[in-house]
């Protein structure tokens, strides 16, 4: 229980890979704000369960890529235990199409989703987590970020952005005894790739060294160990877990 009482906001955290991760930071000990925009009862499945674990949680519904939803919400969890210790920016979006036929929308819905959202949700929550001198800032970002993939240049780009300002950061409040590292998943088996033909999922196996897509543990607990004590001398590394795709 090496976060019992640490207090962990997670973004995107009722479905998929942050709802893997708000388990295994729940399994540590720490209590979860789990956030969603539009899937209230995943939601509150995933609190039920955690609390099954014997560990504070509840629900905070806000859209990451609007600053008022964002500034309530980290205002919620702080009223309720005082501050962020853990915040994981997971919530992400896609909207796939060749740049040619990319829409304005499609282009900054995606953009404002994953990058804006990582940086509203970061500053709010900073200021406490620089006062009380501890802090753990994970950010999922995606092996597209690095690698490119066609049909998704603004998914590669708020991905790869979001690795930039991880960076950044890091440099900037590591003697806070704060860290920030991103967590780049390869190809697992969620909500996002149930989309993909059996011909596409297969397409991505042959290229996977390990054969396979990777399962929801696998990504979930590198980022809890990302945000143990023992990680405190790992900051501004972006580690993939991706069966050796990114080689």
């Amino acid at each position: 229980m090496e976060l019992e009482g640490k207090s962990a906001l997670i973004t995107g955290a009722s479905k998929g890979i942050g709802r893997e991760i708000a388990l295994r930071l729940a399994e540590k000990g720490a209590q979860i704000a789990v956030n969603y925009n539009s899937s209230p009862d995943a939601a509150d499945e995933v609190v039920a369960t955690l609390k099954a674990i014997g560990v504070d949680a509840f629900p905070v519904q806000a859209d990451v890529a609007n600053l008022d939803q964002v500034k309530a919400m980290v205002k919620r969890v702080e009223d309720e235990w005082g501050g962020i210790d853990i915040l994981v920016n997971n919530a992400g979006i896609i909207n796939d199409t060749h740049l040619i036929r990319m829409s304005d929308e499609a282009w900054h819905r995606v953009i404002d989703v994953n990058l804006h959202g990582t940086f509203y949700t970061t500053r709010a929550a900073l200021r406490k987590m620089m006062s009380r001198r501890w802090g753990r800032i994970i950010n999922v970002g995606s092996i597209v970020g690095l690698r490119g993939n066609p049909t998704q240049t603004n998914y590669a780009a708020s991905k790869a952005a979001v690795v930039g300002f991880t960076k950044a950061l890091a440099k900037e409040v590591a003697t806070r005894n704060i860290t920030a590292n991103v967590v780049n998943p390869g190809y697992f088996e969620t909500e996002t790739t149930s989309v993909l033909t059996e011909e596409m999922k297969q397409y991505w196996r042959d290229r996977t060294p390990m054969g396979r897509f990777g399962e929801l543990e696998e990504v979930s607990h590198l980022a809890a160990f990302l945000a143990l004590p023992q990680s405190s001398y790992i900051t501004g590394q972006v580690i993939s877990v991706d069966g050796g795709l990114a080689v």
